[in-house]
């Protein structure tokens, strides 16, 4: 009931750890009563060409029904990822999906060609970021840049393409066409809200990088509305969505697959609540089968009048 064809990859659940939330897998391990196998898949720390030391403090802040994080991307850099992290993971847990990001077109490209070359299930290329301040915002807000990215990551990599859309533009439903055409395999929906936090006593940010990305419930309607929209252009090209933005309970994750959404991430949420996705995953499970549906593909997209996205393995898809 609960499994999905993703990018002709099946997930076990609709549920995906989202990326700077479990670190590169481990984050969670010694939580008596986590595991990898209740999520579909997790999305790895963001990774650059080089090693990154990231933001300086404060990196993350509690806000009332949210967080905000700075972290700048900190990470060993992707020839340590590929040599050194993925071979202690247990590819046979769950789908490890690689978190791509870079200042330029050409860190994109030799970041994401080191990936293909690699057991990565999927790459998840992030032209998004807020709180770095080269590439990310630059690259994601512009539809033109945005798939100027995909197209080079495209030509270098037979996996699957996820591209992770900003909610800090003008038209998701623009940028989202522009990516699909230049051959992203599916949209993640979306990346963290751009937000700042004063001290009063201060009066100076709280976060170091001044601005920070903004997360967790306070986001979800926000994000709902933008799988929404991306889902009207994604449909006509049979391409998936993973819907994400304040994620904390089966109720959440039904929206957003009603909305449009093929599989749903989870991240916020696990900082307060690390045994959340067997909740979530139970709570689909017995919606579906209250409503007479055999699968979470008979959920997608029915709040359209559109019929519902067609699952089925892109040509692209290795």
């Amino acid at each position: 009931m609960l499994p999905i064809d993703f990018c002709g990859l099946k997930f076990d659940s609709p549920i995906v750890l989202l990326s700077g939330c479990v670190g590169f897998g481990e984050e969670y391990t010694r939580v008596e009563g986590f595991s990898n196998r209740h999520a579909g898949g997790i999305v790895l720390k963001g990774t650059t060409r080089e090693p990154r030391l990231g933001n300086p403090p404060h990196r993350v802040y509690e806000t009332p029904m949210g967080m905000l994080n700075a972290i700048g991307l900190q990470n060993p850099g992707v020839e340590h990822v590929v040599t050194k992290i993925l071979p202690t993971l247990d590819f046979s847990e769950t789908r490890f999906i690689a978190n791509v990001c870079g200042s330029t077109i050409e860190d994109y490209v030799e970041v994401t060609r080191r990936f293909e070359d690699s057991p990565i299930d999927a790459i998840e290329i992030n032209i998004s970021c807020p709180n770095i301040k080269e590439g990310g915002v630059q690259f994601g807000n512009y539809p033109e840049m945005s798939a100027r990215v995909v197209a080079a990551c495209r030509a270098v990599t037979k996996k699957p393409l996820i591209t992770k859309l900003s909610p800090n533009q003008t038209d998701i439903r623009e940028n989202a066409r522009h990516c699909i055409e230049a051959g992203t395999d599916a949209l993640a929906v979306i990346n963290t809200v751009m937000g700042m936090a004063i001290d009063v006593n201060t009066r100076r940010p709280i976060i170091g990088n001044v601005q920070g990305g903004l997360s967790g419930p306070a986001i979800k309607p926000i994000a709902l509305l933008k799988v929404h929209q991306v889902y009207e252009v994604a449909r006509k090209h049979n391409v998936p969505i993973i819907g994400q933005g304040g994620i904390c309970s089966a109720n959440d994750a039904l929206e957003f697959i009603i909305a449009g959404a093929t599989a749903v991430g989870v991240g916020t949420a696990l900082f307060y609540d690390p045994l959340v996705c067997p909740k979530i995953n139970q709570g689909i499970a017995d919606y579906l089968s209250r409503n007479g549906m055999r699968s979470v593909s008979d959920l997608i997209g029915t709040s359209s009048s559109h019929p519902p996205l067609q699952q089925e393995k892109r040509a692209t898809a290795g």
